[in-house]
């Protein structure tokens, strides 16, 4: 969570994406991301963008939209679509088959 929590304080503003799940991706979703940070996360002039690195396509990146959602909560688009926070995104860098 330190680690975290000085790239949150070194980039201030801008896009900053973070590989989160060196130990516990949901761990940090929830205790790191939308609890300890979360403050921080949502004053930030810009946008964390949590990337899952391991795990189970798709499955992974729903349950890390989950667990964020329960945390910072959703809006709907106008498809009826869930739309997280502008604060807070999610990436997956591998490829979905």
């Amino acid at each position: 969570v330190d680690a975290m929590r000085n790239m949150l304080e070194m980039y201030p503003k801008g896009l900053m994406a973070c590989v989160s799940d060196s130990y516990d991706i949901f761990k940090a979703c929830e205790q790191y991301w939308g609890t300890e940070l979360k403050d921080l996360v949502q004053k930030r002039d810009g946008v964390v963008v949590v990337r899952p690195d391991s795990g189970r396509l798709p499955d992974i990146v729903l349950q890390v939209l989950e667990k964020l959602e329960k945390k910072f909560g959703h809006t709907r688009t106008s498809t009826g679509h869930k739309l997280l926070p502008s604060c807070i995104r999610v990436i997956q860098g591998d490829g979905i088959d």
